[in-house]
């Protein structure tokens, strides 16, 4: 038995030093993606600045970091997308639905969003100089930190939006809505509020 025994131990440390050297020979093939080839094509719409997409669906897209500066993205659906570190500048998103988009540190200087939705969005630490949201659905929107001087929101709904720190000097607020609205902190400096209800105007 003693004897039986060092031959199966023996032969069992052999195999298994083979099979280490097989495997240390033999390395083991891993499928990668492919890079991707030519700028970001979703449902017809190339992702790109100036693109001439209205009405797209990008529904839950990741476009995070998407440069899209001047694009047309007129009507398009754009619910609950990523596109946080988006560039959108100049961009037209009138009657977009942004509804549960995720909007951070965006570059929408000069963007149209009129008549926008953008109910629950996070729009937090955002560039939005000169945009113009006139009409825009801000309810329950997330606009911490935002940087806002001359812009639009003429008619705007901001109900319950969370406007802590933002800064909105010289914009224009006139019939806009904010009950509710947290704004601990914002600057309204030379903010025109004629007909806004809920507007600090003891600011």
């Amino acid at each position: 038995m003693t004897l039986l025994r060092s031959i199966t131990t023996a032969l069992t440390v052999t195999l298994f030093a083979s099979g280490a050297a097989i495997a240390a020979d033999w390395k083991v093939i891993e499928d990668t993606p492919e890079p991707r080839v030519g700028p970001l094509v979703i449902n017809g719409c190339t992702i790109e600045p100036g693109a001439e997409c209205p009405g797209v669906d990008l529904r839950h897209a990741d476009l995070k970091g998407a440069k899209l500066n001047g694009a047309n993205l007129r009507g398009a659906n754009l619910a609950r997308a990523d596109l946080s570190l988006a560039v959108l500048k100049g961009a037209d998103l009138s009657g977009a639905d942004l509804r549960g988009a995720t909007m951070e540190k965006v570059m929408m200087q000069g963007a149209k969003a009129r008549g926008t939705d953008f109910t629950g969005a996070d729009i937090d630490f955002s560039r939005m100089a000169g945009a113009d949201m006139t009409g825009a659905n801000l309810t329950a929107a997330s606009m911490e930190f935002v940087w806002a001087p001359k812009a639009r929101f003429v008619g705007a709904t901001l109900t319950s939006a969370h406007l802590q720190e933002a800064k909105f000097y010289h914009s224009d607020f006139a019939e806009a809505a904010m009950e509710g609205a947290q704004i601990r902190y914002a600057i309204w400096e030379g903010v025109h509020m004629e007909g806004c209800t809920g507007c600090p105007f003891d600011w």
